[in-house]
This record gives structure tokens, sequence and C-alpha cells, in this order.
């Protein structure tokens, strides 16, 4: 008979949420955890570890997503932590357990996943979710029978329509999971004194978690190298083929489960053909149109949707900062506050209403499983350049932000495929460059109409992003023919369902990302806001004091009220100049003259090579400092109005509007994603030849449109 195990209930239970990819199981978790998540990393490695807390019956219960895997064979590093986690070695915390996900009309390949688990020993629960999908597909599913030939509770769900995930709560708070029998014997498939020896030696519960020791461990990094060592020796010792006894125990399992299935699936009608919308997504021509026409959608609803609430942020920190320098008496601290802390955080909190559309956007689309078709269609376009159809994956988030699609691609199995979309990520326009582009577009593109329908500023936008496309596949290209690797790759994809989004998850996604974003970049800004204050309002004391000095004297014998604010916004100019961040901006401003840029805008590069948004709070600040403190002006306002002292002409024109563009298009400056790239590579080589090659190309980038446009 099945053993049940009942955790005390003055432990915290912790249950490990398991399944294929694209089986509801973040719905599921979403549901169970709300917004009671938090995100870490495994120790050793850089996958996310996803957790959260639900109350259940006055309980609190802790909750792991791990990372969707289709079996116990790892070759990704996403499923190598699965299968750590499950495999009790003790590299992990052991869940007390685990709720496993199968999608109910492709129960055959659930299964079989959930066979190993039970050859594991966990206590385990299946839920069958999608149960909207197999009764449209004319599928019945015999719960109790699958039930009698497993051995473990079985509970339907359909869990985007919140059916059946009340008993999923029930299920956990009665901790109502089974530790079955074993499904198979492991012994028909390895030498039984070979799994003897590493149970006893790493302390195993049963066989078939020393047939996955054996067979895995030796590419868990987590395993200590004298292990490793030990686990190959062993194998070589024994001369075990261990693919081999990988397809001989898949031969087993599926002879075993195509038995179970045949009892317990009852298929009334033959399944429905092709989805009519496959013919048209994923067609050679306008499966393309259809993906550029889904972009520039999203890039055109981004821009009228937020530009009301913009609008009012905008206006609100101007407000904000007139306020404080009125209300309060003159001084360092007042200044500070209205020209360097104020400006600087409205420079990011402008932006949540973009980036929060940004991310639901990409969110919707993965739900309804358009991005699973994009990764199919995109693969064949990928190949000759060296990339995998899942790295549209990485670089399509790399459109929100730089950080988790260079994460994403641990996906990529193959070494050089990786590296080549970690490499090329950053160069996808991300969110922090969107406040660069926004401000620079609407100071120089018309807010017009063409064609009918078309907004010129989104056509803008839309351009920028092509132009990083552009880059990303130039460079693959070169990379492709420089990096060397005898790896074989191939693509296997599945093509979800399509299904209408999950709402309350698309409203977490774009919460908790906007939070990260404005929470990270806050951080960051707010201290080289300060920071960039103290450099632009002090300098060498002999200096400073000899401009005020002779201001002080232009002033004594003038009456006129005009000819006293062009002196004081003159003097104001020079203190500027020879603070300390002018003496810096005046340093590289040879190296950036051609490029169009002036010594402030040099300031805003030095800045914002901590963070590409910081280039916008940097530049108000710095426009910000020595003006009137009770001027309102809004940030678009105050860059309109600069004139630069060399040509005479408006600072940011048509040329260098756009050659900043194009630089930031290119720029690696995200200091966050560059201790990623350092993360995921191990070391800091393939970080600094990114830097650089992004950095050169950038400058060369600018140079060629400000040349050509000016």
């Amino acid at each position: 008979m099945a053993e049940t195990t009942l955790s005390p209930k003055t432990h915290t239970s912790r249950i490990a949420l398991v399944g294929n990819p694209n089986v509801g199981k973040s719905t599921i978790f979403n549901y169970l955890t709300g917004l009671n998540q938090k995100i870490g990393n495994y120790p050793g490695v850089t996958v996310d570890k996803k957790t959260g807390s639900a109350q259940i019956n006055g309980e609190t219960f802790e909750i792991l997503d791990l990372p969707g895997t289709y079996s116990l064979f790892p070759n990704s590093e996403d499923e190598i932590i699965a299968h750590r986690v499950l495999n009790h070695t003790k590299l992990e915390a052991k869940p007390d357990h685990v709720l496993m996900i199968v999608d109910s009309s492709q129960l055959s390949r659930g299964l079989f996943l959930a066979s190993q688990l039970i050859d594991l020993g966990v206590n385990l629960a299946v839920i069958l979710n999608m149960a909207d999908l197999a009764q449209k597909n004319n599928l019945e599913i015999k719960a109790y029978e699958l039930f009698k030939a497993l051995g473990v509770p079985i509970l339907s769900t359909d869990a985007r329509n919140q059916k059946g995930l009340e008993e999923v709560k029930n299920l956990i708070s009665q901790r109502n999971f089974h530790r079955a029998p074993g499904f198979i014997d492991i012994q028909q498939v390895v030498p039984v004194d070979m799994l003897e020896q590493v149970k006893s030696k790493f302390e195993l519960e049963n066989l078939y978690q020393a047939y996955q020791m054996i067979r895995f461990g030796t590419r868990d990094k987590a395993v200590s190298p004298d292990d490793r060592t030990w686990l190959e020796a062993l194998a070589q010792k024994s001369e075990f083929d261990l693919e081999e006894a990988q397809l001989e125990e898949t031969k087993i399992r599926y002879k075993k489960i195509t038995e179970i299935v045949t009892k317990a699936l009852t298929k009334k009608t033959e399944p429905k053909p092709k989805s009519s919308l496959d013919r048209i997504f994923l067609h050679p021509i306008w499966g393309y149109v259809i993906f550029i026409s889904i972009l520039l959608l999203i890039f055109q609803t981004i821009f009228t949707w937020a530009s009301y609430p913009m609008d009012l942020i905008d206006g609100l920190f101007a407000d904000i900062s007139g306020w404080i320098s009125s209300a309060l008496p003159d001084g360092p601290l007042t200044r500070l506050l209205a020209e360097g802390v104020i400006p600087g955080i409205g420079g990011v909190v402008i932006f949540i209403p973009q980036i929060a559309l940004l991310f639901g956007f990409l969110a919707i689309l993965e739900d309804t499983g358009y991005m699973s078709r994009v990764v199919f269609l995109m693969d064949r376009w990928m190949r000759p350049f060296g990339l995998h159809g899942k790295s549209i994956v990485p670089l399509v988030s790399g459109v929100a932000c730089a950080i988790p699609g260079v994460m994403a691609a641990r996906n990529i199995s193959n070494w050089k495929e990786k590296m080549i979309t970690i490499l090329i990520t950053p160069l996808m326009s991300c969110s922090a460059r969107l406040p660069v582009y926004i401000i620079l577009i609407g100071l120089t593109v018309p807010d017009e109409v063409v064609l009918g329908f078309v907004n010129l500023q989104a056509l803008a936008l839309l351009g920028l992003y092509l132009l990083g496309i552009i880059g990303v596949f130039g460079t693959a290209f070169l990379l492709k023919l420089i990096l060397k690797t005898s790896e074989k790759s191939f693509l296997l994809s599945e093509l979800p369902p399509y299904r209408i989004p999950r709402w309350s998850d698309v409203g977490i996604t774009m919460f908790e990302k906007s939070k990260t974003f404005v929470m990270e970049a806050g951080k960051v800004i707010l201290a080289i806001s300060i920071v960039l204050w103290v450099l632009a309002s002090y300098g060498p004391p002999s200096r400073m004091e000899q401009i005020r000095q002779e201001g002080l004297a232009r002033l004594e014998n003038v009456s006129d009220e005009t000819q006293i604010a062009e002196i004081e916004a003159e003097t104001n100019s020079h203190l500027l100049e020879n603070s300390f961040i002018g003496i810096m901006g005046r340093a590289i401003e040879p190296a950036i003259k051609p490029l169009g840029y002036d010594w402030k805008i040099g300031i805003a590069l030095i800045t914002s090579f901590a963070a590409r948004e910081v280039f916008v709070s940097t530049m108000a600040t710095i426009y910000s400092i020595g003006g009137d403190l009770e001027d309102e002006l809004t940030i678009r306002e105050k860059l309109d109005q600069q004139i630069n002292a060399n040509t005479g002409e408006k600072t940011f024109n048509t040329a260098t509007a756009f050659s900043l563009m194009v630089f930031y298009a290119f720029a690696m400056q995200c200091m966050s994603t560059l201790a990623v790239v350092k993360r995921e590579t191990k070391g800091w080589k393939w970080p600094l030849i990114q830097t650089i090659y992004m950095s050169v190309l950038a400058y060369l980038g600018a140079l060629i449109t400000y040349q050509i446009l000016s």
C-alpha cells in the first residue's frame, strides 16, 4: 500500500512544484503565492530560485517553483537544478512534498517525469492541469485508474479559469502526498553492486537515486571535484555505457506508461488538425510580417497609452522641486533636494508607465502561446548566424532588460550558441534605453501621423529597435566565425495551445518587474544624483571663489534687471564649467566632440555607465544646477532650451540627438549587466571583450550618424 507522510505542523512544509514547460506551473505558483514571492540564486550556479509563501487554513507553506523539465535527464543548467533538488543529494534543501503538474492533453509525456519522481521516493501528488484542453480534444482521463497504477493522489484542474485550485490548496493543507512503490526496477539497467557503492558513499535513500548520481553527478558542479572524479572512475572501471543505460531506462519506462495510458485514457475522436491560427502565425512570409506588426503595435501603444501619466509625473516632480525651493530656506540642503534628488528620482519614476506596459505585453505574448511560435519561426533564420531558435527568448527578453535575457541563455545547451547569445543580447534595446530614446525623440521628431495611422515618433522608436536587431545579427555572424566548438545542436520546441492570457499573472509580472526596475535603478540614480550634485556644485575653491568675485564685480554698477539676469546666468555657467564634474567633462570633450557632444553631454556619458537610464536624470540635474530654483520647467523643456556654446545652435538638434540615440543603441553602459555576464561566463574575460567591442561599435555608429546628419 502507498505510504502517506505527514509533516509536523510546527514545521513550515516545503512544497516543490515540478512539471514540463508550458503546463501551467507558473499560474498555479502565482495563485498560491500571489505577491509573496522572492527571487534568489542556487549556490554554485546561476539559475534563479523562485520561492514564495502560501497561507492556507492559517498555516504558512513555502512553495518552490522548479525550472521546467521533461525528465530527470538534465541537459541545461535549469534541468540540472531540478535534478539536484529532487534527487535528495543533500546539495540542496530537500522538499517535504512534490506537486507534479501534468498537461492533461499530453498525458504520456507528463507521466514519464512523474514515474521518475516515484522512483526517487518523493512524497508526490499529481495535478492533471488544462482539463479544458483535454475536454476540447475529446480526451477523457480516468483519474482512479491512474491512482491505482501510480499510487499517488490525482487531481484535475483548469488553472487558468481557477477551476480545481481550491482542491489543490486543500491537498497541500492536508499534506495528502504519497510515497508510492517503485515504478520500474533500475537493476534491469545498472549492475546492483555499482548502485550499492554509490548509494553508500553519498548516503542516498534508494537505488534509483544512486543511478541518477552515476548518470549525472559528474555534470553537477555542486558535487565536489573529488566526488565527480570518483564517479567517472567507477563508470570506467565497470565499463558501464551511460548512454545505453538511459536509452534502456526510457524504453522500459515508456512501455509501462503506454499500458497505463491505454487503460486510463479514452480518446472519443481523432484530435483536431493543426490550428488554423498556426497556418497564419507560422506562415513563411506572413508569420514574419505579423511578428514585426505586433512589435510596431506594442511600441506605438507604449507611446500613446503612457503619454498622459508620464506628463502628469513630469509636471508633478517639477512642481515638487519648485515647492521645495520656495518653502525651505535657501542653502546647500535645499538645493541638493531641489536640484539633485528630486530631478534624479523624477527621471526614473516618469518611465514607470512605459516600462510596466512593455513588461505586460511580453507577459501576454508568453502567456498566449505566441512566443513559442516565435521560437519555432525564428530558428531557421537564427542558424546561419550561429544562434539557436531558443536564442529568440533571451533576445526578446532583452527588450525588457538585458539581465534576464542574459540569464535566459542558460537554457541553450550548446556552448557556442549560448556564448554568442550572451554576448549579443545587450545589443537589444532594453527598457533602460527607453528613457533616452523617448526624451530625444520627443525633442527632435515631430508628433505627426503618416499614412493615416503611423505615428512618426513610434516609427523612430521602432527604427532604433531594428537598428539593435541589425547589430545583433551582424555581431552574431562575426562571432560564429571566431568561436569554435565541436558540439552539435537541434531545436526541440513545444507549441502550446493558444490560450487567453491569465490577466492576474500578467498584472503580477508587470508589478514585480516594474518594482524591480524602479528599486534597482532608483538606488543607483539617487546615489549618483547626490554625488553629481556635489561634483557640479563645488570645484577647486580658489577658482570657484574667483569666478564668484568677478560676477559680483560686474554686478556692482548694473541696475537693469535683464542685464543682471544675464550676468548671473553667465556666472552660473562658468561655475558649472569649472566645477569638478565640469573639469571631467572638459577632459573627455575632445574625444566626443566629433560626435556632436559638448562637455555637459560628456558628463552624462560618464555617469550613465552605471545604468543607461541615468542619462536623463543626469541631464535634468546638470541643467537644474545654477538655474532659477523657482523655475518649474519640465525635463523636456529644459533640454529643448539648451544652446551649444561652440556652434550657437540647439544642443539637442537632429544630428546630435540621433547620434546620441545610435550611441546608446550599441553602447554597453550597464554595470549590472556586466556583473551578470561575468557570473554566467565564470570570469571577466567575456565581459571585458563585450564592453570593448560594444563601445567601439557605439562610437563609430554615432560618428557616422552625426557626420551624415550635420
